[in-house]
């Protein structure tokens, strides 16, 4: 029988003892791991070529346990902190993006030294839930990011013409760039319009589509000083980034496209004026043929070329 922390294959770097000292740390010595985040090795946002790797795992704290066909693919802690560690690892990779709970883990795992850190503000639209456009902050928020060490925030804007809880979702967004602004914490927008189908929320990805994102987007807060965006990689990518002046990563989702159509996207696109890099994670997390370094490694290839 497999248990938490000895999962079969242990085809990557940490040990079951790491995961045993995890589970102590937070049981019986909690104030460590804020002790682990304000002592750790920090690094300027951008350094060397002004580009950055992402990694993203801010995915489950909003019910999004699922890569490709498999509903739970996201659902073991440990197998995830397994991957972002392999990730992390790599010397290609700057930081990692998380809710409190995965970045308080590998904080207190030791794995964010020189590595920036992305804080996901708001996780409240649950994948599936007839509330999924009230996308409240319900993670991170400024005054704790900024007494925490975190380096950057991070918003997911998904606009629903037709859906109503869409107005305080940009209100709290617009509040959240206001607040960074103030603090001189970057954050990083994440937008969509977005519809319901079929009982489910989706996101239209046509070009034109993608730019009405980024206009509504760029507007919010009394501020745009220190805004970034992070776009999906839609056709003709050179129309989308004609519409901001604002640094840029590109996202990666969970298309299902095969490897190295994916890679090629992400190269082409990585040449246009403003963008600085990728936001990645489950497509290289959980790659096809389960080698989480190679497929990491390549990315780190085409964004530090």
């Amino acid at each position: 029988m497999t248990t938490a922390g000895t999962r079969p294959g242990a085809h990557r770097t940490l040990a079951p003892a790491d995961f045993e000292q995890l589970r102590t740390l937070r049981a019986s010595r909690p104030e460590e791991i804020a002790k682990a985040l304000a002592t750790r090795t920090r690094r300027e946002i951008l350094r060397g070529d002004g580009r950055l790797f992402i990694i993203a795992a801010d995915h489950p704290a909003r019910g999004a346990l699922a890569v490709g066909s498999n509903s739970t693919a996201m659902a073991d802690r440990y197998d995830l902190l397994d991957r972002l560690a392999v990730a992390l690892r790599c010397p290609g990779v700057d930081g990692v993006l998380g809710t409190p709970d995965i970045i308080d883990d590998l904080a207190a795992l030791g794995l964010l030294n020189d590595k920036i850190i992305v804080g996901s503000m708001n996780r409240g639209g649950l994948r599936g839930a007839s509330f999924e456009l009230d996308d409240r902050y319900t993670g991170y928020d400024v005054d704790t990011m900024i007494a925490s060490g975190i380096d950057f925030a991070k918003t997911l804007i998904r606009v629903g013409l037709d859906d109503a809880a869409t107005a305080p979702t940009l209100e709290a967004t617009a509040r959240a760039v206001t607040e960074s602004a103030r603090a001189g914490l970057p954050i990083m927008l994440e937008p969509f319009m977005s519809y319901w189908q079929g009982g489910r929320i989706a996101n239209d990805l046509s070009t034109d589509a993608v730019i009405q994102s980024v206009a509504i987007a760029s507007g919010l807060g009394a501020s745009s000083a220190y805004t970034w965006m992070k776009l999906p990689v839609v056709k003709n990518m050179a129309r989308v980034m004609a519409a901001t002046t604002m640094p840029t990563l590109l996202l990666g989702g969970d298309s299902g496209t095969e490897p190295d159509e994916t890679f090629a996207s992400w190269e082409d696109a990585l040449a246009l004026p403003g963008v600085r890099g990728l936001t990645v994670g489950r497509t290289l997390l959980y790659p096809p043929d389960d080698d989480v370094a190679s497929a990491v490694n390549t990315a780190a290839r085409l964004v530090h070329f």
